[in-house]
């Protein structure tokens, strides 16, 4: 269930049931991963699951400000200053899947088949149409983690560098209809290659480089800065997506037969 930031202050029990309060991506949200795992753990567990989708770094500052129980978020440099600050405790990675350089089939800067840093170095090169979520999301700040391995010169002022400050399914649908660039995680993409009935406007243009890895971890909010977290409950869940049931799940979720995340969690 995905409500707003208001509710997400509310109680953490719904009458005698027990409520997780959870902030993660529009990743896990637009691709329909969590619709399809909330009843399944209510089932398994009795814990009611609800979440706010947001980029990774207002789902960070949601568990600074004790408004969560846990994130299942994917940017592991900011997660681990996240826990050594004490915010967060036992951060386990869960799945993954990987970002892709996407554009026009036409490819106007030439970039089908270089590396991520080649890609963009391109793009910049060719002054095309880039657009950018803008938002300080993980898929934001892995983009430009790219950008300064690509050009000394940092895009976000020029002309051809659009910033859209919204989701990713959002951006994209902006990047078609601007027939631009963008970078995406795979599996809002293949989201977005089905909404599209297969045949999309913009087409995987770089992919395989090994930087272009998409970890997604569960965190826990520190109790013991956030007394009134559901901690039981953030545990229990965070078990349940490192178990069998919800490995396979995850591993079966597909949408034109293309699977959207790969579980790699350690079974405890």
């Amino acid at each position: 269930m995905i409500i707003g930031l208001v509710l997400l202050r509310g109680s953490a029990s719904a009458g005698d049931q027990p409520v997780l309060m959870m902030a993660t991506t529009t990743s896990t949200d637009d691709t329909g991963l969590l619709d399809y795992l909330e009843p399944h753990f209510k089932k398994a567990t009795g814990i009611e699951l609800r979440w706010t989708a947001t980029g990774t770094g207002k789902a960070l500052a949601l568990g600074r400000n004790c408004d969560v129980d846990l994130l299942l978020v994917h940017d592991p440099e900011a997660e681990i200053q996240f826990v050594q600050a004490g915010h967060g405790v036992n951060r386990h990675p869960i799945m993954y899947n990987d970002f892709i350089l996407i554009g026009p089939p036409a490819d106007p800067a030439g970039i089908k088949g270089q590396s991520a840093a080649g890609g963009l170095a391109a793009i910049a090169g060719r002054r095309a149409l880039f657009v950018s979520r803008g938002d300080q999301s993980g898929t934001h700040l892995k983009e430009l983690q790219l950008w300064r391995a690509a050009t000394p010169n940092q895009p976000e002022k020029e002309a051809w560098y659009v910033q859209t400050g919204q989701g990713m399914l959002s951006t994209i649908h902006v990047a078609a209809e601007r027939s631009g660039y963008t970078l995406t995680d795979r599996g809002t993409y293949i989201k977005y290659e089905n909404t599209q009935g297969g045949k999309p406007p913009l087409v995987v243009l770089v992919e395989g480089d090994e930087r272009l890895r998409n970890q997604y971890s569960t965190i826990e909010v520190s109790t013991t800065r956030c007394k009134k977290v559901n901690a039981d409950a953030a545990r229990k869940f965070s078990a349940w997506m490192a178990g069998p049931q919800a490995r396979k799940l995850i591993g079966d979720f597909k949408l034109l037969g293309k699977q959207l995340f790969i579980p790699n969690a350690e079974v405890r």
